[in-house]
């Protein structure tokens, strides 16, 4: 590790002395871009934990590449001048990349989903089996385990409803795909333009935000950016009130005179998480002036998380280069829109260097950073702070200010105007429509949950947004989702945990038995767990034992009793989380009973009911009838057709 340090310290002398001496290459601005995705299985569209063996078949293309997880792979898209046709050339190579990969995963019986966080994404499909084995990950994951203060890492999140749980590994960070946009900055301009970049960031992700929903819950339209950090979180409460930087942050401030100063509070604030044997002297690469490739300052970069990241390359000219990396972006809806919003961005920055030399003359840091936290909440609803203390709603803003700025960026670099049309089109018409990916995965899973359970919503609400970006089309113009969106519903590959109820009724030992036929009566429950102060369960009452306890004259076998203790069953029958919903069925048919309470160590964390397996046979069997009509109605067509193909 002191190896490492050396070689950081290097770098830093050798970045330090590049940007005095004017080695980088300021002559061409070129924009790039990488792509995550998530593989899902084709019949329920869960995650398809198959990403190192797509890859193996995908090795002949240099462009492809693993993620953290098994269910998630990357390709990175070709730099290209910024200028001409660039855009459409980004989309084309993106289109071709996915009809590689989704052709592979086919045939590996799996599909490809672009989107933010996959709504089908399990707590389970999260553990240290699913990821990807490669030494780095592996050392990542145990170097990020080593720093943790607390106990655990932990999601709290709220939006329509509420997240709380604990998890024990920072592989939370996998639930995240993303679409990052590369641009190319020269050294002189890099303070103004990572300024713009910060400022830009809150607008651009309420129009582009598609990361709605977690683990079944309806959280922020950008749940990325608060799981992202909260899933490298090491840090946990404590009775002072020490400030500690989390990993994965906005920044602490406006960038003021260099570049360096980016580096040097990452290196100061952040310990170092992984080394690499390292063979490049950085400084002997500089007295043989040569451009080093700076690997030890890139392996730290790569571990510290801004959402607007600086990076440093070497051209193929040999030459140096620098680049902001807008991290910002979620993967999806489609490819059309990926490359709006990187057009978007793209031209926004440019148009607001044109015109403002320093960006911190019109909107101060608090505010800017305020934006950002408000867009990852509310997305296209929010309602920004801007320019001259002026406060405008996402769309308005778009609409009225930062297009116009976005064209003007394009154009000044000579983007072909049916390019600029196009793409800028997608967000003027997401702006207009106030549609994005996000409000349309919150108001489809809405919608389906009325109609079926949780589990069938989200493998209907994927299957559906699988079956639009096949067609292709931008995301404001999607139609909401229909149940016969998933041809097939195997609910038996279903676990406990992804069935139970967790929104739970509980009671004491020592609650009054007629409160609690009260609230058996209010919620129209059959069943009411008793669980003690530290939330584990000690017990069960039933609608029957209530039954029997009014009908004997509120005694129990001739004495009369008030408590819950005294008619609860002590020792009710339950089931582990990770149990198949199958065993579970069969459990409660074999001993008779009408429910089965979820416990892990103890702890109270959800209920199966009979009337949970009602739902599912009745959906089983309207599908069935469904499928018989469509058969049916098919039949009786081809009839007609032979019948008039006979006249």
């Amino acid at each position: 590790m002191h190896s490492f340090v050396r070689h950081l310290l290097k770098d830093v002398r050798a970045l330090e002395y590049m940007l005095q001496n004017e080695w980088f290459e300021s002559d061409t601005i070129r924009i790039g871009a990488e792509q995550e995705m998530c593989l899902v299985d084709q019949k329920d569209f869960t995650p398809a934990t198959i990403g190192p063996e797509v890859l193996e078949k995908l090795s002949k293309y240099p462009w492809a590449d693993g993620e953290l997880a098994r269910f998630n792979l990357e390709t990175n898209l070709t730099p290209r001048v910024f200028t001409g046709k660039c855009l459409s050339e980004m989309e084309a190579e993106n289109m071709e990349h996915q009809k590689t990969i989704r052709k592979q995963a086919q045939l590996m019986g799996a599909e490809v989903v672009l989107t933010g966080i996959l709504p089908t994404l399990r707590k389970f499909d999260l553990s240290m089996d699913n990821l990807t084995p490669r030494p780095r990950y592996f050392a990542l994951m145990e170097a990020i385990n080593q720093q943790l203060i607390g106990t655990a890492y932990e999601l709290r999140l709220s939006g329509i409803d509420e997240l709380l749980v604990k998890h024990d590994s920072p592989l939370l960070e996998a639930c995240n795909t993303s679409f990052q946009v590369h641009l190319q900055v020269t050294p002189d301009s890099f303070v103004q333009m990572y300024n713009i970049a910060q400022t830009l960031a809150a607008p651009i992700m309420a129009i582009a935000a598609n990361s709605p929903i977690v683990f079944g819950k309806r959280l922020w339209h950008e749940s990325r950016i608060a799981l992202f950090q909260q899933a490298l979180d090491v840090r946990t409460t404590h009775d002072h009130l020490r400030e500690r930087s989390p990993r994965v942050s906005f920044g602490s401030g406006w960038l003021d005179k260099s570049l360096m100063e980016i580096y040097k509070e990452d290196i100061a604030r952040f310990r170092v998480l992984l080394d690499t044997e390292i063979t490049e002297d950085s400084i002997e690469q500089i007295r043989n002036g040569k451009a080093p490739k700076l690997k030890a300052l890139q392996v730290h970069n790569s571990t510290v998380y801004r959402w607007n990241r600086p990076c440093y390359g070497i051209s193929d000219n040999g030459k140096p280069h620098l680049r902001i990396e807008n991290r910002v972006l979620p993967s999806g809806p489609t490819v059309i829109d990926e490359v709006a919003n990187a057009a978007f961005w793209l031209g926004a920055m440019t148009g607001m260097a044109a015109r403002h030399a320093d960006i911190r003359e019109k909107i101060s840091w608090e505010d800017v950073r305020d934006n950002f936290g408000k867009a990852a909440k509310f997305g296209i609803d929010t309602n920004f702070t801007w320019f001259g203390d002026k406060k405008i709603g996402a769309c308005e803003l778009i609409l009225e200010e930062l297009l116009p700025i976005a064209r003007e960026g394009l154009e000044l670099r000579k983007v072909d105007k049916k390019d600029i049309d196009k793409y800028l089109g997608v967000i003027e018409g997401r702006a207009k429509a106030h549609m994005n990916g996000a409000r349309w995965q919150l108001r489809a899973f809405s919608k389906l949950k009325k109609e079926v359970n949780r589990d069938e919503a989200l493998a209907i609400l994927t299957a559906c947004m699988l079956k639009q970006q096949d067609a292709g089309k931008p995301v404001h113009t999607w139609e909401m989702p229909q149940q016969s969106d998933l041809k097939e519903y195997g609910p038996a590959t279903l676990t406990v945990e992804e069935f139970m109820e967790t929104d739970l009724f509980t009671v004491h030992e020592s609650d009054l038995i007629e409160m609690v036929a009260h609230l058996m009566d209010w919620r129209k429950v059959r069943h009411m767990p008793v669980e003690n102060t530290k939330g584990d369960l000690i017990g069960l009452i039933t609608g029957r034992m209530m039954l029997r306890y009014f009908a004997n004259g509120k005694t129990v076998n001739g004495t009369p009793v008030t408590a819950v203790r005294d008619i609860m069953i002590k020792t009710p029958l339950t089931i582990d989380p990770k149990a198949n919903i199958v065993v579970a069925m069969k459990m409660m048919r074999e001993q008779k009973i009408g429910c089965l309470p979820v416990v892990q160590n103890n702890e109270l964390i959800g209920i199966i009911t009979e009337m949970d397996f009602v739902r599912i046979s009745s959906r089983l069997l309207e599908r069935l009838a469904n499928r018989k009509e469509e058969a049916a109605s098919a039949k009786a067509q081809v009839k007609k057709l032979q019948k008039k193909a006979k006249e």
